[in-house]
């Protein structure tokens, strides 16, 4: 599968500690964004989770082909799997979750499964991020704008509570379209701003620019 702007975004905007020590990505697909905060971070342990057995095998060798090898781990397993398995908590956990609830079918079964979430429901997602999540780590993902509210809801549920939040448009005229979202345990002041990619196609905005530039080629 190609590289896609989400996980770009997710993997360039989440809030990464100085004192990390481990971090999950569940749902890694072909490992990009824990390549990218194996780039990003110092944290010794870099894991993720892949149900897809091909995306599985991709995981493994872009990590075994990159500079941070010995710092990156993936696991083929689903997700409440590996909760019932795990011990150690993550300082952080990041996910670029499978969100299209519709039945879709573009004829190709393994790029279906992996864009429907019934092949990781949010309240599964959210439900194994409490449990697998340090008391004071975070967890930061990227959903569709108009599933906000309810994953918010959902999360309080979970006593995950949003401690910034970046609302994304394509262009100035356009509608928000995604939500990057970072929880915690803790209640504490809500950041919200907004982040728009493009001035006009394929010219892109200095804010853009600067979130992402350490990860292309050209910008």
């Amino acid at each position: 599968m190609k590289v896609g702007t989400d996980g770009v975004l997710l993997g360039s905007w989440a809030s990464i500690d100085n004192n990390l020590e481990t971090i999950l990505d569940i749902g890694a697909g072909t490992g990009l964004i824990a390549l990218m905060m194996a780039q990003r971070s110092t944290a010794e342990t870099i894991d993720a989770l892949e149900i897809d057995e091909d995306a599985y095998e991709q995981c493994v060798s872009n990590f075994d082909s990159s500079d941070w090898a010995d710092r990156l781990f993936c696991y083929h397993a689903g997700l409440d799997e590996f909760v019932d398995e795990w011990e150690e908590p993550y300082d952080l956990i990041v996910s670029n979750p499978p969100f299209y609830s519709e039945e879709v079918s573009s004829g190709d079964a393994s790029r279906d499964k992996a864009r429907q979430n019934q092949s990781l429901p949010f309240d599964e997602l959210l439900e194994g991020v409490s449990k697998l999540m340090a008391p004071k780590g975070s967890f930061a993902t990227i959903i569709p704008f108009k599933e906000e509210i309810g994953f918010l809801q959902l999360a309080k549920t979970f006593k995950l509570y949003p401690r910034r939040i970046t609302r994304v448009k394509g262009n100035a005229t356009s509608e928000i379209k995604r939500s990057l979202i970072q929880f915690g345990f803790e209640k504490l002041e809500l950041e919200i701003n907004e982040l728009i990619i493009e001035i006009i196609r394929h010219e892109y905005t200095e804010d853009y620019i600067s979130l992402t530039k350490d990860f292309y080629l050209k910008m």
